[in-house]
């Protein structure tokens, strides 16, 4: 099965972790370029893991997940090496608007972690369905390296212009001109 790419706002979803291992903290790194609103169940946390819980003020549990735990999160990451307690807990989900993520299997997934690069406001995400994360992360780290650091700025630039000119052919027109010599100054061929 393919999955749709999908941009979301996630400024007033609850995010549940289970876990606290390294596979959680780099589950963290990822969120926290989109959301502080995590909170991270587990037993034993690493210390990347609580240096991350520590400097955004998440909420940790450290106890083991026990059910209805999920009840009033939006989206629920399990990074665990226990497969028994993703299929619970993807299962448990089962009937509510609850969006589980299950590390390294798909079987109890509804979405799955893209590899992306974010420079401010760009995102760009790469995924392969799952079928090779490392040609993912290699695309990653290509377009990482010639992407522009000035794009942020731009994107500014251009955001404050859809404010100021009016909508049609003209303004159309206009950023289309600004994009392509943006292209032509900042991007190698």
């Amino acid at each position: 099965m393919a999955y749709f790419p999908m941009f979301m706002d996630m400024t007033n979803l609850k995010v549940l972790v289970v876990g606290g291992g390294a596979i959680a903290t780099e589950k963290l790194e990822k969120l926290l370029d989109f959301t502080k609103e995590i909170t991270v169940i587990a037993q034993r946390v690493d210390n990347e893991a609580k240096t991350l819980i520590e400097e955004y003020a998440l909420v940790l549990h450290q106890k083991a997940y026990e059910v209805g735990d999920i009840k009033g999160f939006d989206i629920v990451i399990v990074a665990t090496d226990t497969q028994v307690l993703h299929k619970e807990i993807y299962e448990e989900s089962r009937g509510s608007r609850i969006l589980v993520n299950s590390v390294d299997n798909t079987a109890y997934c509804d979405f799955i972690f893209p590899s992306y690069v974010k420079k401010e406001d760009l995102t760009i995400a790469f995924s392969t369905g799952g079928a090779s994360p490392a040609f993912a992360k290699q695309i990653r780290q290509h377009f990482e390296n010639i992407i522009p650091d000035t794009v942020g700025t731009f994107l500014q630039k251009m955001k404050n212009l859809r404010t100021t000119m009016p909508k049609g052919k003209e303004r159309m027109k206009h950023f289309d001109t600004l994009v392509t010599e943006y292209f032509k100054t900042h991007f190698k061929s």
